[in-house]
């Protein structure tokens, strides 16, 4: 496969870790930080605004997913694991982010 197969898979994994955390938060009506917030990804957006920038993010690993990766069901390892990689890369990501970020701003 070409390498821009690789590095979707891994993007479709990092989009998708990336839409949970403000769905979850947006559907229990919680503030949380997004990109559109001041200051970017510091301040707190409503929960509208998260369950849709999360929503987004799922609609990209949508749009990857049909565009990029093999037809065949289900998709092969050597995707898979990329797409994991980025799924945790995000994940640690984010987690190192909106800890510091968290533990020092007033969040509900």
């Amino acid at each position: 496969m070409p390498w821009y197969v690789y590095l979707a898979a891994f993007f479709t994994g990092a989009f998708a870790a990336n839409g949970v955390p403000h769905v979850t938060q947006g559907i229990c009506g919680n503030r949380f930080q997004t990109p559109f917030a001041t200051p970017r990804g510091v301040g707190e957006s409503s929960a509208i605004v998260n369950v849709v920038w999360g929503w987004f993010n799922w609609v990209v690993v949508a749009a990857l997913v049909h565009w990029v990766w093999p037809t065949e069901f289900p998709a092969p390892l050597a995707l898979c694991i990329p797409a994991a990689v980025g799924a945790l890369a995000m994940g640690l990501y984010l987690a190192n982010h909106f800890g510091k970020v968290r533990s020092t701003a007033p969040h509900p």
